[in-house]
C-alpha cells in the first residue's frame, strides 16, 4: 500500500495532540488535587484558630453578645470554614458564613449537611471557666469552585487548540490526498491509453485446482489432454493464450444452436426482425440486447471515476437442444430474482442473457456466478443446463466492446468445456509487458 508524502507529518501531528489532550488532563487532575489537599489543611489551621478564639472570649460571658459576635467574626475572615456548631451545657447553637448553606435543623439540634464537598473537623473541647462539656465542631467546603472552573477552562483551551491543529492538519491531508489521487488517475488513463493494446488476458475457471509452476510472469491453468485435442489454440499455458490485439469484434463467436420458438406473439417473423421501443423487451420483460454497450460503457465510466471495479456475466443454455420461450422467459426472471438488478440484465443473443455486476470485482463474481448456477440447476431438472463466462475491469481503462469480447470468449470456453461450467477471464497488463520484454518486442 502506497502511502502520501503527508501521511508521516500527519502522524506526528496526531500523536502530538493526543500527547496534549492526555497532558491536560492530567496536569489538570493534579491541579484539583493539590487544591483539595490544600484547603484541607488551611482548614485545619483556621478551625483551631478559631477554637482559641471561642475560648478566649469566654470570659465575656459564654453565648452572650460579645462571644457571639466574636465567634461569627473568626468565622468569617476564614477563608474555608463555613459553619460552627457549639455544644454547652443548655444546648447547642450554630454559626454561618451564609445561612442554610450547610446546617440544616433537626428539631432543636442543628446538624451538618451531608454533601459532595463539604467536609468535617472533629470536634474539640472549649476551655471557659466555669463550664464542663463545652464542645466545639466546623463544616468547610475542601472543594474550592471558583478555582475548579479556572482549572477546567484552562485545560479546555489546550484541548481546543490541539483540536483546531488536528483538523487544520485533516484538511490539508484531505487536499494533498485528493491531488494526488487526481495526478494518480491521470497517470494511469496515460499507461493504460498508452499500453492498452499490450494486454494479454487468461481463462480463470476452475478455481478448486491449483496452477502448476509457470515462468516468472505467467500463470498456468490445468488443462486436460482431452481440452487440448479440442481447442488446439489453448494449450494450457496463460501465457501462450492471446486475445487478438487488432480489431476484435463487439459480439464474440457463440456454439451454434437451433433457433428457439417464437418468444413473441403477432405478426413478427423472429427476434432478429424486433427493433427496440421501450426500456424492456417484450417477453423476457429484461433490457434489449442493443442496450447493452451504451449501459455498459456508462457504468465503466462510472466505476472508473469512483476506482470501483466491475464485472460481467454473461449466462447462455448449453448443448443444441431446442429452447422454448417459456424457458428463456424463466431464465430472464430467475437472474433478475437472483440479481436484482432489472435495469442491468440485458438479452443476450437467443439463449442467454448478459449481466452487469458494478462494484464487484472478479472474485466476487465468481462467487455469484457460481451461486446463480447452483441456482438455476434445480429449477431446469431434466433441461440444457448452462455455461456462464465472465470478466472484470480490474482496475483497466477498459471499453465495453473489450469487456464484452472477453466475457464471450470465456462463454464459448464454458460452452466447450463438459467439466466446468463457469469460465473468467483474468487479466495482468504488467506480467504482459514483462512477456514482450523478454522475448525482445
Amino acid at each position: 500500500m502506497r502511502k502520501s508524502k503527508s501521511s508521516i507529518p500527519a502522524l506526528i501531528i496526531a500523536f502530538l495532540c493526543i500527547a496534549v489532550y492526555a497532558a491536560a488532563l492530567v496536569i489538570g487532575a493534579y491541579r484539583f488535587y493539590v487544591n483539595v489537599t490544600g484547603r484541607r489543611g488551611i482548614a485545619e489551621r483556621e478551625f483551631y484558630d478559631l477554637a482559641d478564639l471561642a475560648s478566649a472570649a469566654g470570659v465575656l460571658g459564654f453565648m452572650d453578645i460579645p462571644f457571639q459576635e466574636a465567634v461569627q467574626d473568626g468565622l468569617v475572615r476564614s477563608r474555608t470554614l463555613e459553619g460552627v456548631i457549639i455544644s454547652g451545657p443548655s444546648g447547642e447553637y450554630s454559626f454561618e458564613r451564609e445561612r442554610g448553606a450547610i446546617i440544616r435543623w433537626e428539631g432543636d439540634s442543628p446538624r451538618f449537611v451531608k454533601r459532595f464537598g463539604v467536609s468535617f473537623t472533629p470536634t474539640v473541647p472549649l476551655r471557659i471557666n466555669g463550664l464542663r462539656n463545652v464542645n466545639i465542631s466546623a463544616g468547610f467546603r475542601s472543594i474550592d469552585y471558583d478555582y475548579s472552573i479556572t482549572i477546567l477552562k484552562h485545560s479546555l483551551l489546550v484541548i481546543l487548540a490541539a483540536l483546531a491543529t488536528a483538523f487544520l492538519t485533516f484538511l490539508i491531508e484531505s487536499a494533498l490526498a485528493g491531488d494526488q489521487a487526481s495526478s494518480g488517475r491521470r497517470r494511469r488513463g496515460n499507461e493504460f491509453d498508452e499500453d492498452e493494446d499490450e494486454e494479454v488476458f487468461e481463462p480463470a475457471g476452475r478455481r478448486a485446482e491449483k496452477p502448476k509452476k509457470a515462468a516468472p510472469g505467467f500463470r498456468e491453468a490445468p488443462v486436460r489432454e482431452t481440452e487440448a485435442e479440442e481447442n488446439p489454440d489453448f494449450s494450457g499455458s496463460a501465457g501462450d493464450f492471446d486475445i487478438p490485439e487488432a480489431d476484435f469484434p463487439s459480439e464474440p463467436f457463440v456454439q451454434e444452436a437451433p433457433a428457439p420458438q417464437e418468444r413473441e406473439t403477432g405478426d413478427s417473423e423472429g427476434d432478429g426482425d424486433r427493433l427496440p421501443q421501450g426500456l424492456y423487451a417484450p417477453g423476457s420483460n429484461i433490457g434489449w440486447e442493443e442496450y447493452t454497450q451504451d449501459r455498459l460503457e456508462s457504468e465503466l465510466h462510472r466505476c472508473a471515476s469512483f476506482e470501483q471495479d466491475l464485472t460481467l456475466v454473461i449466462i447462455a443454455f448449453s448443448g443444441r437442444q431446442e429452447i422454448t420461450a417459456e424457458q428463456y422467459q424463466q431464465l430472464a426472471g430467475m437472474a433478475v430474482n437472483f440479481f436484482n438488478l432489472r435495469d442491468l440484465i440485458f438479452e443476450k443473443g437467443e439463449r442467454g442473457v448478459t449481466v452487469i455486476l458494478p462494484n464487484t470485482d472478479l472474485d466476487q463474481g465468481l462467487t455469484r456466478a457460481e451461486d446463480f448456477h447452483g441456482y438455476l440447476t434445480p429449477a431446469f431438472a431434466g433441461a440444457p443446463d448452462f455455461r456462464i463466462g465472465l470478466s472484470a475491469r480490474s482496475g483497466r481503462l477498459v471499453d465495453a466492446a473489450r469487456l464484452c469480447f472477453e466475457a464471450g470468449e470465456a462463454l464459448n470456453k464454458a460452452l466447450r468445456d463438459p467439466v466446468s461450467p463457469i469460465v473468467a477471464f483474468k487479466s495482468d497488463p504488467e506480467k504482459y509487458r514483462a512477456f514482450l520484454r523478454s522475448r525482445g518486442n
